[in-house]
């Protein structure tokens, strides 16, 4: 089914036309735009600026929208072509308010035109297993990296970890870059823990995570020091005491019908 994209706030939100843009909408005081020589996934988020170095579109249409990469769908050099975006929020601003003002600047200098789907298939509900939760609480504050995860996903040739402090909606978040689906958090768990899960990827599923270069910039990335011999699934449950519930559901997938691959001059 296909349904249309407004900008309103931080959300997508459903009416009768096209991905829409408005004058009066939030915007970068100023911002710079230009293609990057290399891709350095160097990025700043921060009071007054935002400074996003050899950065592909993707992430930014991730950060833009509030969606996991998993569900946008585009021309494949999403991910490979990288940009340097310099900006300046308009005094006032509020860094949460970042996400819509790189909305406007994708629909001004990329002339971004997209549009929302609904489309039947599997989420992943995290929940408590039967024998209960084995987490530790953790004393990390959860804005100490600029208001994101503190983990990052890692592929490597020995398995796939993720590890930090984080709450159990950040470890959803991360759980959903695993390639799997997305995850939502459903176990009713408001605190911080510390989360130290290793698996081995499924060779389907393996390829498509970020490599370990390619990991979130700024972000720790999980050691070698042990060797995973289980399936994801098998180590969310012995080493958190959760569990991913598989359910049928229609999910939200945003679809680029238009993107210039050169933005428009600064």
């Amino acid at each position: 089914m296909k349904t249309s994209v407004l900008i309103v706030g931080l959300y997508l939100t459903m009416t009768s036309g096209a991905l829409s843009y408005s004058d009066d909408q939030v915007q970068f005081e100023t911002a710079s735009v230009k293609l990057s020589r290399e891709c350095l996934y160097d990025t700043s988020i921060g009071p007054g600026s935002v400074a996003l170095k050899g950065v592909p579109l993707k992430p930014i249409l991730v950060h833009a929208f509030r969606i996991a990469a998993e569900r946008i769908s585009g021309p494949s050099w999403l991910e490979t072509v990288c940009f340097d975006v310099i900006a300046k929020l308009p005094q006032g601003a509020k860094t949460d308010q970042v996400p819509i003002m790189l909305q406007a600047l994708l629909a001004n200098r990329f002339q971004l035109r997209a549009h929302q789907e609904s489309r039947m298939g599997t989420e992943y509900a995290l929940v408590i297993d039967k024998g209960g939760p084995k987490l530790k609480e953790s004393t990390e504050s959860t804005n100490f990296m600029r208001g994101r995860p503190p983990a990052t996903l890692a592929v490597r040739r020995d398995g796939t970890g993720i590890k930090g402090p984080m709450t159990m909606d950040m470890l959803a978040r991360a759980l959903s870059r695993a390639g799997y689906g997305p995850v939502v958090d459903a176990t009713g768990l408001n605190g911080k823990y510390e989360i130290d899960l290793m698996w081995v990827p499924e060779p389907a599923f393996g390829s498509r995570g970020p490599s370990a270069s390619a990991a979130e910039p700024g972000l720790p990335v999980v050691g070698q020091a042990s060797t995973p011999t289980v399936d994801l699934f098998s180590a969310v449950r012995q080493s958190l005491g959760l569990r991913l519930e598989p359910r049928k559901t229609p999910i939200d997938f945003l679809v680029v019908d238009h993107v210039e691959r050169v933005p428009t001059e600064n």
